[in-house]
Order: structure tokens, then C-alpha cells, then sequence
């Protein structure tokens, strides 16, 4: 039986790389819908090789480029947040994979478990944000929510098969430690947007590159594990594995270790989340352990990535916290690469942020309209911070 699939986020990363293994896979798969934000040349020709029914543009200028691009096609195109909500629920779709970047991938990703679909997750700040409300949804609406992030389908295989949730002793999730696992943590204030996306193992988007070099992403992931796994945050460990081979594991109280390897090749744990439960073949790259002859590991520094340590307090903490943190986090990473703040002055906003989010607004129970204005709150006050230092910066550089 064929299965339909709208992908929010066809034009990133994840989007791409989905929409090359559903080409691959053949007539079992159908794109009903495509989700993207302003890249109207890319999504133009995805329409013309998938032949969705309908295409959403986040930017409606850029929706009504394409409007008048594709006139004469039978494709619905709109445009803005409603759009993308009609896209992540359309009728046709069995399954919806979120792969959008950043906060906004929450309301859809929460719209399409509502409206009974299976869920490809890549979006990690719906998990991180508003994980209690997302996984009690998708219980409720009996769909299933399937990683599609590496270190998370890793877990979410070695666990294939595990009745006892109480036998498990920790999820540890692998890191390869980004492009400054060696440099001396003094020479990480000099460091270039450019050196920054420079990923020693993987290709992806620029936000979660940088996430990546500050080990935040690690951080996100943790979140995100609390709440796809059911663990207790303080069950879940991080480990630099410099070859991301090994994509996670997971150690059971009797000692024993079940770990998933494999290629760097995020294709791999995208089909897994398409065509589960069943595997299909795919003419990706084998590994090949005799030619890689030896894995390498070591701790994660948290004193010198102080984004992990920061994440693991806010899923300790819990309640909006989470929020801010992913909030404050894409502020002050889109500051970075826009040459208007330094590498390590993304924690020190992150945890300025959250002290002052501590103090003020806090709420332990969050609703959806609470972690909406703590998102808001959090956006606002780390740009807050931002001006005030870019504006110091100029003072000095004026006197």
C-alpha cells in the first residue's frame, strides 16, 4: 500500500535528503504536500518532480512568486502560517515529516499528531519546548512519533524489542564533538562564523552546525531523549565519539551495552522512519569496520562547552525553561553568524537568559500559550543583551 508524506522543510537539509531516499524507494511512497520557507527556485523544481497537491511558502511574498511561476499547475500554493498548518494536515498525508528549523516547526508538527498523523521528527524544539504536550497528543491521538535524528533513531532501535523500560540503566547519546573538540578553549573567542561550519563528520544547516561546535545540539538531543524515551534526565549521558560511527547506545542494568552503527549518512535513519516497522534496501554506502580499524571516545567537557551543561540544567529544571534556552539559543547563533557577537558570547546570553527567565516568569506547568510567550520572552531578551554588548563594543571602538 502507498504512503503519502508531507514534508515541512523540503528545502532544508532533512527535506532534501527526505525527499531523495522517498525518490529512491519508488511508487511506495507519494508527496502529497511540501512545506519550505522563501526558496522558491528549489521548491519550483520539487514541485515539478514530485508533483505535490500543495505547496506552503512561510514568507507569502515568496508564496505569490511562486503563484505566479506555476500558474496554469494544478498545485494549491499558499502562503503563511495557516498555509503550512493546511500542508502539515492535508487529508491525503499518512505521515508528516517535521524538519523545519527552529520554534516555528512546533505549531505544525502539534496540528499534524492532532489530526492523526505519524510524525518523522527532525524539529527538535518541538520536543524540547513542548515535549509532556506533544507525546501526550500523539498517545492520545494513537500515531506514533519516530526520530529521525541520528543519535535518536540509534536509541530508538537498540530499544526495539525492550518490554522493560525499568532495565534500562542510561541512554548514552554521541557526540563527535564538533569542529573544536581539540582547539584550546582560549583561542575558542576568536573563533570565525566560517571556522564554525566546518563540521568535522556531517553536512547540514548552519543553525545546527553552530549548535553543534557550542555542543548544544548535544544538549537539545538530551531534551529531546527525556521525552521520546520516557527516561529521567539524569539517566541520559553524552560521550565525544570523534568517528560518528557508533550513533548512540544504550547500557541495561545487567552491564550489557546494545550499540547502532553505521555510516555518516543521514539518509539512513530517514528511511528507517518512512518505512517503519519494516526495512527496506537501499543502495547507500556500507560500513566498513576493518577499513575504519579503530573508534575512538572521550568525556565530554562541559567547562569548555558550557551549552551542554546549560541545556541539562534547563531539562532538569523543566517547565518553560527549555523554551528559553532553545529561544535564546537561535538569537544568539543567528547573532554569531551575522558577525555581531562572539562564539562564546552564545552561552553567556543563553545563561543570562535564563537567570533573569528564573527570577521573573518561570511556570513549571506549562500550557501552549505559556511556552509561546516564554519563546517570545526569551527571542526579545537575549536580543536585548546583544544590543546592549554590540552597542558597548562601538563605544570602545569610537573612544
Amino acid at each position: 500500500m502507498k504512503k503519502t508524506i508531507s514534508i515541512l522543510g523540503s528545502t532544508g537539509s532533512i527535506g532534501i535528503q527526505a525527499l531523495q531516499v522517498i525518490k529512491s524507494l519508488g511508487d511506495d511512497f507519494k508527496v502529497v504536500a511540501l512545506v519550505a520557507k522563501s526558496n522558491v527556485d528549489l521548491i519550483e523544481k520539487q514541485v515539478y518532480e514530485f508533483n505535490p497537491k500543495i505547496v506552503a511558502l512561510s514568507d507569502e511574498n515568496s508564496a505569490d512568486l511562486l503563484k505566479n511561476r506555476l500558474k496554469g499547475n494544478h498545485v494549491k500554493i499558499l502562503g503563511g502560517e495557516q498555509g503550512i498548518i493546511q500542508a502539515a494536515t492535508i487529508p491525503e498525508a499518512d505521515m508528516v515529516i517535521s524538519s523545519m528549523v527552529g520554534f516555528a516547526g512546533l505549531i505544525p508538527t502539534l496540528e499534524a499528531i492532532r489530526a492523526g498523523k505519524h510524525v518523522a521528527l527532525s524539529n527538535k524544539e518541538s520536543l524540547v519546548t513542548a515535549g509532556h504536550i506533544i507525546m501526550k497528543e500523539a498517545a492520545n491521538s494513537g500515531v506514533n512519533v519516530l526520530p529521525v535524528d541520528g543519535e535518536h533513531s540509534a536509541i530508538f532501535q537498540c530499544l526495539d524489542g525492550c518490554r522493560d523500560r525499568s532495565a534500562i540503566r542510561r541512554l548514552i547519546l554521541t557526540a563527535s564533538g564538533g569542529p573544536f573538540r581539540d582547539t584550546p578553549s582560549k583561542e575558542l573567542h576568536n573563533i570565525s562564523p566560517e571556522q564554525a561550519l566546518k563540521h568535522p563528520n556531517w553536512k547540514m544547516g548552519a543553525k545546527i552546525t553552530v549548535d553543534s561546535a557550542t555542543l548544544m545540539n548535544k544538549g537539545l538531543e538530551v531534551i529531546e531523549a527525556r521525552w521520546l524515551f520516557d527516561i529521567d534526565i539524569a539517566k541520559i549521558d553524552v560521550i565525544i565519539h570523534l568517528e560518528s560511527i557508533i550513533h548512540s547506545m544504550v547500557e541495561f542494568i545487567d552491564g550489557s551495552v546494545i550499540a547502532q552503527l553505521g555510516v555518516t549518512d543521514m539518509r539512513l535513519p530517514i528511511q528507517l522512519a518512512l518505512t517503519y516497522p519494516d526495512r527496506k534496501p537501499s543502495a547507500l554506502t556500507r560500513l566498513d569496520l576493518a577499513k575504519i580499524r579503530q573508534l575512538n571516545f572521550r568525556d565530554a567537557d562541559m567547562e569548555k562547552f558550557p551549552c551542554l551543561e546549560l541545556a541539562y540544567k534547563a531539562g532538569r529544571i523543566g517547565g518553560t525553561m527549555p523554551t528559553v534556552v532553545s529561544g535564546a539559543d537561535e538569537v544568539a547563533v543567528s547573532a554569531f553568524l551575522e558577525n555581531r557577537t562572539d562564539f562564546m558570547d552564545i552561552p553567556e546570553v543563553i545563561r543570562q537568559t535564563m537567570d533573569m527567565h528564573q527570577k521573573d516568569n518561570f511556570v513549571s506547568e506549562p500550557s501552549l500559550d505559556d511556552i509561546v510567550m516564554a519563546d517570545k520572552w526569551a527571542r526579545n531578551f537575549a536580543e536585548h543583551i546583544i544590543l546592549s554588548k554590540f552597542s558597548l563594543s562601538k563605544e570602545s571602538e569610537v573612544k
